[in-house]
């Protein structure tokens, strides 16, 4: 499988995706800087954390209007598997490849802390290898991952099953309280409609080793992996 790492400036999680994919899965993988306009030989698009161009104006804003994101618009119809992380997240929903936006942090502070995660479905190309409801500890590091959308939005990603994590306590009970944004419904992720971009705040390249006390994250890129293989 191979899976392409995109990385804008100012990107700066594309490093710890490469060695997952390269280092632990034994992947091929490559960096695809922001101008390139033909995605057609990879497997899987990774959008990665970090702050693209500043975070100016708007986390994302001018990361959507690169030239790599007509191809991944072109790629993501074509049916290309694509996960969004944090800031990849972010540029997904400006984009218009993901419903909402993210806003800054209900109680206005960056935060950097080990958080739950329920997992909704495991039927998907990112959560194959999940338990149905199991709780996965991925870390969140952002300032502005208070997703929002509108309430008919809300209630379409509901009904079609489109949330695919919240964040949760660790027996999986979703309640305010594990909520470390502010998040509407205590989202953490979600897909688009036909279920091959998913676009998520907690980074699961940072939970793939057990000395960085979590290797949960690392089922969503072995759950990719295992999509392709079966196909």
């Amino acid at each position: 499988m191979k899976f392409g790492v995109v990385v804008f400036p100012g990107t700066w999680s594309d490093s710890d995706c490469y060695f997952v994919i390269n280092d632990i899965l034994g992947q091929d993988v490559d960096y695809v800087w922001h101008d390139q306009t033909n995605l057609a030989e990879y497997d899987c698009i990774v959008l990665p954390g970090g702050f693209s161009y500043g975070d100016y104006l708007r986390p994302g804003a001018i990361a959507c209007l690169s030239p790599v994101m007509t191809a991944l618009r072109a790629y993501a119809d074509n049916g290309g598997l694509v996960i969004g992380i944090c800031n990849g997240f972010q540029i997904l929903c400006e984009a218009g490849l993901l419903p909402g936006i993210l806003l800054p942090n209900s109680h206005t502070e960056y935060r950097c802390v080990a958080t739950n995660l329920v997992t909704l479905r495991t039927d998907t190309s990112f959560t194959e290898l999940c338990r149905p409801n199991q709780v996965l500890q991925i870390p969140v590091s952002h300032g502005e991952g208070n997703y929002f959308a509108d309430p008919d939005t809300l209630a379409k990603l509901e009904e079609t099953g489109r949330v695919l994590f919240r964040y949760c306590g660790p027996s999986g009970e979703v309640t305010p309280d594990f909520n470390p944004n502010g998040s509407a419904n205590n989202i953490a992720g979600i897909l688009n409609s036909s279920g091959n971009v998913l676009g998520m705040m907690p980074h699961p390249e940072r939970s793939c080793e057990n000395l960085l006390g979590s290797i949960d994250g690392l089922l969503i890129f072995q759950s990719l992996l295992h999509s392709k293989l079966l196909e």
